[in-house]
């Protein structure tokens, strides 16, 4: 492996093992995309895909929001729907609609999922992480990541976005033996592509379940739950088998309020909780676990007034407490959230006394 430069900026990494940093760490999920001006001047030169499958592109567009901000950590460009197009699928990224499969999953088309090579073939995730590390200079730590297996089967099933995923929770009840074979060959590749971006120079690595709320808990405990345990097990015996160093490992379950205890048992260092979550739940839910949290400030909070977010960040740190916390938004950053908004989301988590 590439020998990469010192990390200066370990605030994240130590709450993740339970240790108190020097201030409270922030990050922002897609930090690195469309609300920023200067990516929306990349985009006007490159596809959405040819910056995840171009190293030197996607580690560009990760480095702006750390030469902008003074974050705590960048996350590798790229998305979670890289793995169905390493499965054999087409995925493309239409302007005003988002993701699209043109060609969805279904029991006819099964068969022609090609796992064998898959990982081998997302190499460029890894080639960009391993140039990102080193054009950070140590600044902050960097993130890997990748979907779940039922928000990918989602995705994959759907032929895109959706607000029921009627189709795919027709296989979990219809065909849950067919079901169970797609999970089980999405989860041996998630485990793979983790590790190789932890090979890669990942210093610390989150699963994005971002369909967790279309399931109630009966079925997030049949069809979720023990894959994802498999995923933090799998992923950190690889690692070990490799002499690599363990890095910790976030699990966001969006709208997963219904298991939040058992996520604390499934083997990650963080669980990233949803704006919808309440900090005394929260806590609650938590208090006797040995996990780190990290969240979970509404989205649309950063349209209000500076004198307002402030209020509402300060709320809720102090509500959540600042033990063992990554701050973040409760999801994703909307394309048109404020730039100046940001900056004094971070001012104020840093403003904290520890």
């Amino acid at each position: 492996m590439s020998k990469f430069p010192d990390l200066k900026n370990d605030r994240i990494l130590k709450v993740a093992r339970g240790e108190k940093p020097d201030k409270l760490p922030i990050w922002i999920m897609r930090q690195a995309g469309r609300y920023l001006p200067e990516f929306m001047e990349f985009r006007e030169q490159h596809s959405f895909f040819e910056i995840c499958q171009t190293p030197e592109l996607a580690c560009e567009v990760t480095l702006m929001p750390i030469r902008r901000y003074d974050l705590d950590a960048a996350i590798i460009f790229s998305d979670i729907l890289v793995i169905p197009q390493a499965l054999g699928m087409t995925v493309e990224m239409r302007p005003g609609v988002g993701p699209v499969l043109p060609e969805p999953l279904t029991s006819d088309n099964f068969h022609k999922l090609n796992k064998n090579g898959a990982v081998s073939r997302l190499k460029y995730v890894g080639e960009a992480i391993t140039l990102t590390r080193h054009k950070l200079e140590g600044k902050v730590p960097l993130f890997g990541f990748s979907g779940a297996p039922w928000t990918l089967m989602g995705y994959m099933i759907e032929g895109g976005g959706s607000k029921t995923l009627s189709k795919a929770k027709k296989w979990l009840y219809k065909d849950p033996e067919l079901a169970h074979l797609l999970l089980d060959l999405l989860t041996e590749v998630i485990v793979d592509y983790l590790v190789m971006q932890i090979e890669h120079g990942a210093q610390i690595v989150q699963v994005f379940d971002s369909s967790a709320e279309y399931l109630n808990k009966n079925l997030y405990t049949k069809f979720c739950l023990p894959y994802l345990k498999q995923i933090s097990t799998k992923v950190k015996e690889k690692v070990k088998q490799l002499n690599l160093e363990e890095v910790p490992m976030v699990l966001f379950a969006k709208g997963a309020y219904f298991c939040l205890e058992d996520q604390a048992d499934l083997g990650y260092d963080v669980l990233g909780i949803d704006w919808t979550m309440s900090p005394d739940f929260v806590r609650a839910s938590l208090k006797d676990k040995n996990v780190s949290i990290q969240g979970n400030l509404d989205p649309c909070a950063l349209y209000a007034n500076k004198d307002e977010l402030k209020n509402m960040v300060v709320d809720m740190v102090r509500k959540l407490g600042t033990d063992r916390l990554i701050v973040n938004l409760g999801h994703g950053i909307y394309p048109d959230a404020p730039t100046a908004s940001v900056q004094t989301f971070i001012e104020t988590v840093h403003s904290f006394n520890l």
